[in-house]
């Protein structure tokens, strides 16, 4: 493949690798990690001490003046408290210069982000669920991490071993030429690493700026439709005609007879109870560790197939066109919650979004939730009112095309392509045209019935929320953000 003329410039991306460490170099990245979630518990009881004193002293009826002022989270207050803390605390007094300070400083960001996204959620500033105060984090459920922003954090000129600050040269256990060869022409430069413990193994990845050039796709004028599906994992139609089907792989069903016996032995060993402060025996420890060996060859196996699967739709079209899946509520459905989870639709997207942003001139539509891409009639649009799930075949009623359901989706969201060529490439935005979210006639499901409640509700001098935009222009403080709490 040849490459543009045009330079993207500067990206930050990410480069993973898996390390071997040694027993002593094992034992030191679990320190780091641990006094990482030292440092947030620190900072989460540290902040909350202040609003528990307030509210025990306005039950006194103390006035608002003499209250216990509200303790900062920004992370140079918490950087400052906790440098004077750590002499005297007895939680840190005997061990806090074993580790480096960027291991406390990890667990005080991420203090300082939690607060901020608290916050945010509660003044309606923050899209997505409501995010509740911090809590303290488990040494038993805690993930293990750790981020490294300065000191000595390189890639070793023989392509095996990493160099970390306090931690030392740590062998990989794959080859890091890719990182090093641009290192090494001065393509690319880090900027931190994080250490984390995943599926049994520990990873160090590295935030790396890279300057790379946009690299032409093989077929750059050809869009292509993927309808994503559990039967087969996606189904592909590009503006040719042509259609190919890449089958499920159904790592977890095939896993699911070992998982079976896997768990039956560890039921039948001594396990931890809480309850009670029993402690696993051994053969316990043996058991679930053979049981999640097998949980993670299957996450590996995933892994492996999505980013084949997506590396090669963003580097073969110039444009791909994908739904926007609710997969939190297909998840809701008992039936196929374990089959959608193990298809990875939510990580198809992501893939595909940053790989086509980041390498490849690729143009990426999100059709709307609610186009009806299977109830169309690819040969001459006709919509059908209803087409139930069990029903795989898909018959037009008005120019009798018979073609199957996912065929029929996938050649409708490649011609979804040629009508979003203007716009942001959401289908159904303001730029786009007016027909594409309601192609054909085609209806929504559900209908918009209790926003215009609370709009009747606000004319007749009730009580609404404010928009969203109208709250994000606000200022608001410390105290009226956790003035609810």
């Amino acid at each position: 493949m040849k490459k543009f003329q045009v330079r993207l410039g500067f990206v930050v991306q990410a480069y993973r690798f898996a390390l071997d460490p040694n027993a002593g170099q094992e034992a030191a990245l679990r320190s780091h990690c641990g006094a990482a979630r030292a440092a947030y518990n620190w900072a989460v009881g540290w902040v909350t001490a202040s609003w528990c004193q307030r509210r025990a002293e306005e039950t006194y009826g103390i006035g608002e003046d003499g209250l216990t002022p509200w303790r900062p989270w920004s992370l140079p207050s918490l950087r400052k408290a906790f440098n004077e803390a750590k002499h005297t605390d007895p939680r840190f007094a005997d061990w806090w210069e074993e580790n480096s300070k960027e291991a406390y400083s990890t667990g005080l960001a991420n203090a300082s982000a939690a607060f901020d996204n608290y916050a945010k959620s509660k003044n309606s500033r923050r899209r997505g669920k409501r995010v509740g105060a911090p809590r303290f984090k488990s040494k038993r459920k805690a993930r293990l991490a750790c981020r490294f922003t300065t000191g000595t954090i390189r890639v070793d000129a023989d392509g095996r071993h990493v160099t970390l600050p306090r931690l030392g040269t740590i062998r990989a256990h794959e080859p890091t030429a890719r990182l090093l060869a641009r290192v090494q022409a001065g393509t690319a430069r880090i900027l931190s690493a994080t250490v984390r413990h995943e599926r049994g193994r520990w990873f160090a990845s590295f935030q790396v700026e890279i300057n790379r050039d946009l690299v032409r796709v093989a077929r750059p004028d050809v869009a292509v439709g993927m309808d994503l599906g559990v039967k087969t994992l996606a189904v592909m139609a590009d503006s040719t005609g042509e259609i190919r089907t890449v089958p499920n792989p159904k790592h977890f069903d095939r896993a699911l007879g070992q998982l079976r016996r896997a768990s039956r032995v560890v039921s039948r060993r001594q396990g931890p109870d809480r309850r009670t402060g029993q402690k696993p025996s051994k053969r316990w420890e043996k058991a679930n560790a053979a049981r999640n060996k097998i949980h993670h060859r299957v996450a590996n196996l995933r892994t492996d197939v999505l980013h084949k699967l997506t590396t090669s739709v963003a580097a073969e079209y110039g444009t791909i066109v994908v739904e926007d899946l609710n997969v939190a509520g297909m998840l809701r459905n008992p039936r196929l919650a374990r089959r959608i989870a193990d298809a990875g639709f939510g990580e198809i997207r992501r893939q595909l979004t940053y790989k086509t942003s980041r390498r490849h001139a690729t143009r990426m539509v999100i059709a709307d939730r609610w186009y009806p891409s299977s109830k169309t009639c690819s040969g001459c649009g006709a919509v059908k009112a209803k087409l139930p799930l069990h029903v795989r075949t898909y018959q037009c009623d008005v120019c009798g095309l018979v073609i199957d359901r996912d065929d029929n989706a996938a050649l409708n969201l490649a011609t979804l392509a040629a009508a979003c060529k203007t716009g942001t490439g959401v289908a159904g935005d303001r730029d786009t045209p007016k027909q594409v979210s309601k192609l054909r006639g085609a209806d929504r499901k559900t209908r918009a019935t209790r926003p215009r409640r609370k709009a009747e509700a606000g004319r007749a001098g009730g009580a609404t929320l404010p928009h969203r935009r109208q709250t994000e222009t606000r200022d608001r403080t410390q105290a009226e953000a956790l003035t609810l709490w």
